[in-house]
C-alpha cells in the first residue's frame, strides 16, 4: 500500500474513533480545511510532518501511536514501485 493511502486510512480511522468530521479536525487544530480536504481527497500526496503532527494533537495522540499500526509495515513510496 501507498504510504500516503495508508496515512489516509488512518486518519479515517481516528476521525471515525472520535466521531469527527474533517471540519470538525481543521477546527481542533488551525489547519486549512482546504490542506487536510486535498490529502484527504488524493489530491494530493504528500503530506508535511509538522502537518500530520498537528493532526496527531487534534486527536490528542502522539505521531508513535499514530504510526503504531501494522497497516505500515508493507507501505511504500509511489516512486519506489515504478
Amino acid at each position: 500500500m501507498k504510504l500516503s493511502d495508508a496515512i489516509r486510512k488512518r486518519i479515517k480511522y481516528f476521525l471515525n474513533k472520535n466521531d469527527m468530521k474533517v471540519w470538525d479536525l481543521c477546527k481542533a487544530t488551525g489547519i486549512p480545511c482546504s490542506t487536510i480536504s486535498t490529502f484527504m481527497s488524493g489530491k494530493t500526496e504528500l503530506i508535511k510532518l509538522d502537518t500530520l503532527l498537528h493532526i496527531c494533537e487534534g486527536f490528542n495522540i502522539t505521531l508513535g501511536e499514530f504510526f503504531t499500526d501494522s497497516i505500515f509495515d508493507n507501505t511504500y513510496q509511489e516512486n519506489d514501485k515504478d
